[in-house]
């Protein structure tokens, strides 16, 4: 049998550099965790004595960063949890178009185009407003798990 008789096909992603594990008795309030595939920040932790058999419990209680939903999980203590990678970055906002889609300007000077408008009333309504008026605005746009949401404003002033 030669070496080339084996054909592998990878066809599914394994998601590796989106999470890494961590213990879940070490991950605290304001920390991030991945509840039911979604990046959430954890808003309350409690841990259960450990019963007559098995492991201490910890209870998460997550609000998904991107949709503003509660989550809850269970998890023995001494298990690993998966937490997502969270970046933020600030871009500059140069256009907003028609459809819901903003304009913006990366560090090293090019156009990031494939964001959409914040689904937040509060947010989006500061943003077209700034922007109306012709400030310049900073936006906040956070990263986790192969999704990005505009999740804060900063006015640097009006423009020149």
């Amino acid at each position: 049998m030669s070496d080339d008789d084996h054909h592998f096909e990878s066809k599914a992603d394994a998601g590796a550099s989106k999470t890494y594990p961590q213990q879940a008795g070490t991950i605290r309030k304001n920390g991030y965790i991945v509840i039911k595939n979604r990046p959430c920040k954890v808003v309350e932790v409690s841990t259960s004595k450990t019963g007559k058999h098995g492991h201490a419990k910890c209870h998460f209680v997550g609000i998904d960063i991107f949709n503003g939903k509660k989550l809850e999980d269970i998890v023995p203590s001494s298990h690993n949890c998966d937490v997502p990678h969270v970046n933020r970055t600030d871009y500059q906002l140069i256009d907003i178009s028609e459809d819901g889609f903003v304009s913006l300007l990366t560090e090293n000077g090019n156009t990031k185009d494939d964001l959409r408008l914040p689904t937040d009333e509060n947010l989006l309504s500061q943003i077209k407003d700034g922007f109306a008026e012709g400030k310049d605005l900073v936006v906040s746009v956070m990263s986790a798990m192969g999704e990005e949401q505009i999740c804060a404003l900063k006015d640097i002033g009006p423009k020149n």
